[in-house]
């Protein structure tokens, strides 16, 4: 599945230098974000089990009646396929962080690997996006765990996807080509104003409650 080159010394600092933005950032993105996702996956998963056993124990993540992941923990949106969402969530964390570990000590995976990781992470973010919604206009309170597992899905996803477009191993139109282009140069901005859009919706729904606490 991988190979890992040997290389004269310097070598594979002079290849990443000349690698493009988005590809060098990547393996940091999905270490760094696949640790922190096993992290809340496992604390969020901890606490399901001693609500489960005791009904009346009160999660550490249940702050106030807003930010109550006991409240989400009790839905059916919290056990979509009959089993805890965070087991997903430590599976596909530690497979984030094993990779982005392989490829920071210099793995290479060939172009079927790209395609399974492309596939896991558009999943992961669709995924996300519904659970955000869920959150927001169903169940009406958030749960901080959940919310860092959305925040480092969605930079997974962003930084797996514009790899794969600088490597073409997604064929683009020419049109697209540079859009594509556009969003890897402007990468931090785009991803800033997707996680703004996000704060956005949870002060907006809420804001009943935000505004109690001035």
């Amino acid at each position: 599945m991988t190979t890992v080159k040997a290389h004269r010394p310097g070598a594979a600092a002079e290849a990443d230098a000349t690698q493009p933005i988005v590809t060098r950032s990547l393996p940091f993105v999905l270490a760094i974000g696949g640790s922190l996702g096993v992290l809340a996956a496992f604390l969020l998963m901890v606490e399901r089990l001693r609500l489960a056993a005791d009904p009346g124990y009160v999660p550490t993540c249940s702050i106030n009646p807003i930010l109550s992941c006991g409240s989400v923990m009790k839905t059916e949106q919290a056990s979509v396929f009959g089993f805890p969402n965070p087991l997903i969530g430590i599976a596909a964390f530690s497979v984030v962080t094993t990779v982005g570990t392989a490829l920071l000590a210099g793995a290479r995976f060939r172009k079927w690997f790209w395609y399974g990781l492309q596939l896991g992470t558009v999943a992961g973010v669709v995924f996300v996006h519904w659970l955000i919604f869920q959150s927001l206009y169903r169940i009406g309170a958030l749960c901080p765990y959940c919310m860092v597992v959305w925040a480092v899905t969605i930079p997974i996803f962003w930084y797996v996807t514009l790899a794969n477009l600088e490597a073409g191993r997604i064929p683009l139109p020419g049109g697209a080509r540079r859009a594509a282009f556009w969003a890897a140069r402007y990468h931090t901005v785009v991803l800033t104003l997707w996680m703004l859009a996000i704060v956005g919706l949870i002060l907006q729904r809420f804001w009943y409650y935000w505004i109690t606490l001035v």
